[in-house]
């Protein structure tokens, strides 16, 4: 699956699935064979945070 390449698509797209069937951003991004630094990193710039206690993305101004 591609990803996609909005970020606010991704960051939906992220996390629902960290919401629904995932325990952390490392099993979700290698259960799609993906490049978590990379997810972090385009989200991160535009503006959110992973949050492993949260298992989610937040804004970084939480």
């Amino acid at each position: 699956m591609t990803l996609p390449k909005d970020p606010f698509m991704l960051l939906s797209y992220i996390n629902t699935q960290l919401r629904d069937n995932f325990s952390s951003l490392s099993e979700l991004a290698a259960s799609l064979g993906a490049d978590e630094e990379k997810i972090r990193s385009t989200l991160k710039g535009a503006g959110f945070i992973y949050s492993s206690e949260l298992n989610r993305f937040i804004n970084a101004d939480q």
